[in-house]
């Protein structure tokens, strides 16, 4: 039973690690990101806010969301014929935040769990280590002769739980730590990103 346990441990964290490779690689987008925000940078320079605005749909990451939600929040402030500089730069360091909280819940997904289970399939697998030891000590104790078919089961019980466990808690912990550094990648694409096109913006109404 506590490898039906653990069997089932394992399969999640594998759906989980599927579920995250293809949710980050989506939110890388298409294309270089550093290339795409040169592209941008250039779009603007030339006052072409919307061809701007198309590329970030097209590239599909959750950078270019990001500065999508820069762009549409400037072309707000032009509607609205507001020309200070500080404003306008404090209105769009909004709209990052704000769309950077909207983006971050979908890049973390499913880390928790992941590292909930990494922890969980530890401990599941040291509870089926000691009742396997136990079943093996039961069998030494018997009167007379050990049970040695109830002696080499309870051994490989133990031991069997114990590798399932460690390979869990292997699987969870590294992917854990993967998908985390690339998260605080994505953070600091989307926030030297917002930067460098915010104060491109900026030059713009000087």
């Amino acid at each position: 039973q506590v490898v039906i346990v653990l069997m089932a441990l394992i399969l999640m964290v594998i759906a989980y690690i599927v579920e995250r490779m293809i949710a980050l690689n989506k939110a890388s987008g298409k294309g270089n990101i550093p290339e795409f925000v040169k592209e941008l940078k250039q779009e603007v320079e030339e006052g072409r806010v919307d061809t701007a605005i198309a590329k970030c749909d097209e590239h599909q990451s959750s950078v270019a969301a990001v500065l999508r939600s820069v762009f549409k929040r400037y072309q707000s402030l032009e509607r609205h014929q507001i020309t200070d500089r500080e404003k306008k730069i404090s209105e769009m360091e909004k709209a990052v935040e704000e769309a950077t909280t909207m983006e971050l819940p979908l890049l973390e997904k499913n880390l928790v769990a992941i590292s909930t289970i990494a922890s969980i399939s530890t401990m599941v697998g040291l509870f089926g280590t000691t009742l396997g030891m136990i079943r093996a000590f039961t069998a030494m104790a018997t009167t007379g002769a050990p049970d040695a078919v109830a002696l080499s089961l309870g051994i490989s019980e133990a031991l069997f739980n114990t590798a399932l466990g460690i390979v869990g808690g292997v699987m969870g912990i590294v992917t854990y730590n993967v998908f985390t550094s690339r998260v605080d990648r994505f953070t600091y694409l989307i926030d030297e990103a917002a930067f460098y096109i915010i104060q491109t913006l900026g030059s713009e109404t000087e």
